[in-house]
């Protein structure tokens, strides 16, 4: 009877619209109930009331309301099965158990009736099936389980009308509704029943909801309204303060039910973009994404943060702020990257399979593609280039799509770069942009004309290739050299090779080791080294520039330091490469030339390298040059041309006596004197 009472008590309360304050002391009792009620009747009225009652549904809470009736099901069914096997008149699960279970099932969902739509239908049938599948695989019968997820399907579907025709404010707290719902049970839904949702209409309904809606990420405009509070305070620092509002605004906004689940709403997202029947849609969504990030970047530009470099912000930001504040920022950043970009993947990966729409809009889906990645590159540079699988596989997936169109790659780089491409921009967003146009640059280098490359590409890398000392541009300018060899190595580009190889060979001794590791200055020379070799038109027009290379590279290797490399700290060398002295380099430099090089040279700097070994003092740097050479002659680096020429050299023109036991060659046994010279023991 007591239970009874409490009933009575709390329905009175629900049809009270000034009851809505004490919602979560109502929905608290109302789970209680929902386990302690023995009548199936009185456990139908309560679910209806809760589906309907003004104190809940008047002036909801957004989705926050949402949620919590979706968790006061899912509790009550959790409790139920608790009960039971805690019960210790019932040992293990039995068909009494079952059965009043089902009985209770049945009752909750009769109490979804036309005095409430279909959307807070999915809500508690949301709730049920969470609630029984996620109690240690016990509970309910897979048959009942199977019911469930096909009664959130249909729902579902039948919910979709009603954000057609609601009004503004249902519509997104209908939409809302749905996502976070799915969201959470789409995992659990059967694999088939998952196939029978009317993606067509749900894709457009959740891709609005994420992006733009209120509930969602706001076209991203919380970035722009952040900036009022992010104010200078003592000295040159500035704080962005947790008791601001818009702090507090972002702290709702990241624990809020969207963005919580970010990842498996895109992952659900993509799941529909995979079962659309109308591919027309897809091009649409394309169309959605690349306004909102649009959005994005530009609410990013008016905030005071995007003028800070990351290197700049130890030094500009307070303590608290570097803590606190931004680390929310940024989370809610890098899962706006990851959802865009699982998202996205989706669309091009249908977009391929479909061959969607006509043969011409391959490029302009493509540059969209990329529109997006660059418009979202302020924050996935921050995190490497690797960092994110999806974003590389979208990134190739585009540049390959748009390397087949030479007229539209050539305008969309002409579109992206820097408006004065002769100077390094001073602001950090234009830099990080210069680092996209340079990334995007050296995959399309070989479907561009030399004259693009010389106008558009060389013209853009110069001013980074002539950049040394400052950190914060290392990234552009390894990307620069990049550009640059990509350039020289295209086979149409044979004249700009001839124009620019001296430049940028002196550009490159310069830089290293100041602003290159170890691993880039020798893959920058072999690639070099390469170019100026037959079959390549430069080998013909200066068939001795290979050798010219190297013998300044050797020069070096004679006046360089012995000393171990003390690399700037934002330079990354491999995790497995050992310590290595400027001197050491030059001479690996060297060997790992030596397969680039044509035939007829092979032999003779073979010799030369011999002889370069003989300079380095330190023995385990003299080990690991030998070592090297053997894995340059042994381990099939050598083409069948090269390589009999290189064993020859080893066991029949003295190689091995030369690197194993440091003889010299003959020519380097006797000094070479001019007739009437004075040798060195000389004591005249």
């Amino acid at each position: 009877m007591a239970t009874e009472r409490s009933l009575g008590t709390l329905l009175r309360v629900l049809q009270n619209p000034s009851s809505e304050g004490d919602l979560s002391r109502l929905l608290a009792s109302a789970t209680t109930l929902l386990t302690l009620l023995h009548n199936p009747l009185n456990v139908t009225l309560l679910t209806s009331h809760l589906l309907s009652a003004p104190a809940i549904w008047q002036n909801p809470n957004g989705l926050a309301t949402s949620l919590q009736i979706l968790s006061c099901f899912s509790a009550a069914s959790r409790n139920l099965l608790g009960n039971e096997q805690s019960n210790p008149a019932t040992g293990s699960h039995t068909g009494r158990e079952e059965s009043r279970q089902v009985e209770w099932l049945e009752a909750v969902v009769k109490g979804a009736n036309e005095k409430s739509p279909r959307w807070r239908h999915l809500l508690m049938l949301g709730g049920l099936l969470l609630g029984f599948h996620g109690h240690d695989g016990l509970g309910l019968s897979l048959a009942y389980r199977r019911r469930l997820s096909e009664a959130i399907v249909k729902a579902t579907n039948l919910a979709l009308t009603e954000v057609e025709f609601g009004s503004e404010a249902d519509k997104e707290l209908i939409a809302g509704s749905l996502l976070v719902t799915l969201s959470r049970v789409f995992d659990v839904l059967d694999d088939f029943d998952r196939t029978q949702l009317d993606h067509d209409n749900i894709l457009p309904i959740f891709i609005d909801c994420l992006f733009f809606s209120p509930s969602g990420l706001q076209w991203g405009y919380f970035l722009g309204t952040m900036d009022k509070d992010v104010v200078q305070s003592a000295g040159d620092k500035f704080a962005w303060s947790i008791a601001s509002s818009t702090y507090i605004q972002m702290q709702k906004l990241a624990s809020g039910p969207i963005l919580a689940t970010m990842g498996s709403n895109a992952r659900m997202i993509a799941y529909c973009i995979d079962h659309i029947t109308n591919a027309g849609l897809l091009p649409m969504l394309l169309d959605d994404i690349l306004k909102f990030t649009r959005s994005l970047a530009v609410q990013w530009r008016q905030n005071k943060l995007s003028e800070l470099d990351i290197a700049d912000e130890d030094a500009f930001l307070e303590e608290k702020t570097l803590k606190t504040s931004l680390p929310l920022l940024w989370q809610v950043l890098k899962s706006t990257m990851f959802a865009s970009i699982t998202i996205l993947r989706a669309v091009l990966c249908r977009i391929l399979g479909d061959q969607v729409g006509p043969h011409g809009d391959v490029p302009l889906i493509a540059i969209q593609a990329l529109h997006i990645q660059r418009n979202l590159y302020f924050i996935s540079s921050r995190l490497g280039q690797n960092a994110f699988s999806q974003l590389t596989f979208t990134f190739l997936i585009a540049v390959d799509m748009i390397s087949r169109y030479p007229i539209q790659a050539e305008a969309f780089l002409r579109e992206i770069r820097s408006t004065d491409c002769d100077h390094i921009p001073q602001h950090p967003l234009d830099r990080c942009h210069d680092l996209f146009f340079l990334n995007s640059a050296e995959n399309l280098a070989l479907a561009l004309s030399p004259e693009t490359n010389d106008n558009l590409l060389v013209r853009a890398c110069l001013p980074y290739i002539g950049s040394t000392g400052d950190p914060r541009l290392l990234e552009v300018f390894e990307a620069a050299h990049s550009v640059m060899l990509a350039v020289l190595a295209a086979p149409q580009d044979d004249q700009l090779a001839s124009k620019y190889l001296p430049l940028y060979v002196d550009n490159l001794l310069r830089a290293f080791p100041a602003n290159l590791s170890s691993r880039q200055f020798r893959t920058a020379i072999r690639i070099l080294t390469r170019i100026a070799s037959p079959p390549s038109a430069i080998a013909e027009a200066q068939p001795l520039f290979a050798s010219t290379l190297l013998e300044i590279v050797r020069d070096r290797a004679h006046h360089a330091s012995g000393e171990t490399i003390k690399h700037n700290a934002s330079i990354e060398e491999d995790k497995d490469t050992p310590n290595l002295s400027e001197q050491t380099v030059m001479i690996l430099t060297l060997i790992d030339s030596l397969p680039s090089l044509p035939v007829s040279m092979l032999e003779e700097w073979l010799d030369l390298t011999a002889d370069t070994l003989t300079i380095v003092q330190n023995e385990q740097q003299l080990h690991i040059c030998r070592q090297r050479l053997w894995e340059v002659l042994h381990d099939g680096e050598m083409d069948l041309a090269r390589s009999p020429v290189c064993v020859e050299w080893w066991h029949t023109k003295g190689g091995k006596q030369r690197i194993m036991f440091d003889f010299q060659s003959p020519q380097h046994q006797h000094q070479h004197l001019m007739t009437g010279g004075l040798g060195e023991a000389s004591k005249l």
